[in-house]
């Protein structure tokens, strides 16, 4: 278990205080000044060492983006973007961070851009995130107040800025590329890669997009040394993550822990357990709704880290872990997830635009037990030509979660299509 001394978000509930002086009580903007005299170099070193990997999704090694960076400049400025466009469905952690801790994220912009030799960050905030906008603007304005951003930022000698852009609420918005777009004030659509952001970003400059908590964990990193990050977790897989825990157990939260913690000691640790007992559990979605589902089977050894998920064929993702019990229809849940992908579709990609409404009405007939059993590999068929065929990975993560339920719950849906033909109640959808 996690102690209290090694938490880095001290302050997640909201029951100290999110002021600078709070925070500054609490050990944040401590010698700033100092990790940014040990130069470039030492930094991107030391977040290498701490074997960080981003906390959006992909699980990328925050320092190597970092060193992808051009090391001089060649005349354009360079930038780095906060993706606060938290849309995943399930995931709520970023907004924990921006409403009550938001000096860790504005501390780490300043030292992240800093490393990458940029002036100005931008932080891209979801849309439907007023009350977080709030709190960070005002985090903001007391940190160029006490003179910690700005000009000569925390008397460092450097100079930097430090933007908050509220989106109009698009769950394309959170891919890195299409948040740029957006940023430049154009329709929120994905780009070809390459140029990479780091070649050709932001207005055509370099330019890193991290997450969130990515960036707020920087400070202290650097402070308590990447050794003591790297202590946490399995090889690959360091440090403290957090985990958002939703659906059917008895707590529901947003908690701190270690990596690579087993998933029936975090919920039974943290949520109180799952709702009616561990017997009760039916499947879990471990990283947010992209990623497909573990059935309860597989849930008593799961392990939350990058690296065991994704050999059992799902993922850590952004660790929002959403809990369905026995009384869940598990067809309908993922019937709902594809709705929600044909809706935020940016229709860009042909196999993105069409597959998703396609997997959307075959799926609408398999809730309710109308199509052939066959459909149910055509379903899967259709899968495959969408995922690895799109600019970004929205065409994954549409199909991913039906991937999930045909793997694990293949039976269900025959039953079902069965039960609709000989006219049995029990295996009908839910009402």
């Amino acid at each position: 278990m996690l102690k209290d001394q090694d938490r880095i978000f001290t302050n997640l509930y909201g029951m100290h205080d999110r002021t600078l002086a709070g925070a500054q009580k609490r050990g944040h903007w401590d010698g700033t000044a100092g990790i940014i005299q040990k130069g470039r170099d030492w930094i991107v070193d030391q977040m290498k060492a701490s074997g960080l990997r981003g906390r959006g999704g992909a699980g990328f090694p925050t320092g190597l983006k970092w060193s992808f960076m051009p090391k001089e400049s060649d005349g354009r400025p360079a930038y780095l973007v906060v993706n606060a466009d938290e849309s995943e469905p399930g995931t709520c952690k970023d907004r924990e961070i921006m409403r009550h801790d938001p000096h860790t994220l504005i501390e780490g912009c300043l030292i992240a851009s800093f490393a990458m030799n940029a002036h100005a960050c931008y932080i891209y905030i979801r849309g439907e995130y007023i009350r977080e906008k709030e709190a960070l603007q005002a985090a903001i304005d007391e940190a160029y107040a006490a003179g910690l951003v700005g000009k000569n930022a925390c008397k460092s000698g450097w100079d930097f800025d430090i933007y908050l852009h509220h989106g109009a609420g698009a769950y394309i918005c959170g891919e890195e590329t299409a948040l740029l777009e957006s940023l430049e004030g154009k329709k929120g659509m994905p780009r070809m890669k390459p140029p990479f952001p780091a070649g050709s970003g932001l207005y055509g400059c370099p330019t890193t997009v991290n997450n969130v908590e990515s960036i707020a964990v920087v400070p202290t990193i650097l402070r308590r040394g990447p050794e003591w990050f790297a202590g946490f977790g399995r090889p690959n897989n360091a440090g403290t993550k957090l985990f958002a825990i939703s659906g059917h157990v008895n707590n529901p939260c947003v908690v701190e822990e270690a990596m690579s913690i087993g998933l029936q000691e975090l919920l039974e640790r943290h949520c109180g357990g799952v709702r009616g007992g561990w017997g009760n559990l039916k499947a879990v979605i471990p990283g947010g709704s992209s990623v497909p589902m573990l059935p309860a089977s597989i849930c008593g050894e799961a392990i939350m880290d990058f690296d065991w998920l994704r050999e059992q064929r799902s993922g850590l993702g952004t660790a929002a872990v959403i809990v369905m019990d026995q009384s869940t229809d598990v067809i309908k849940a993922i019937w709902r997830l594809s709705k929600f992908y044909k809706h935020e579709s940016c229709g860009q990609c042909t196999p993105c635009r069409e597959g998703t409404g396609w997997m959307m009405r075959v799926m609408d007939r398999l809730v309710k037990g109308e199509a052939e059993v066959e459909e149910i590999d055509m379903l899967l068929d259709v899968t495959k030509q969408v995922e690895g065929h799109t600019i970004c990975a929205l065409g994954d993560a549409a199909a991913w979660p039906i991937q999930g339920l045909v793997r694990h719950f293949r039976d269900e849906i025959e039953d079902r299509i069965k039960a609709k033909r000989t006219g049995r109640k029990s295996a009908l959808a839910a009402e």
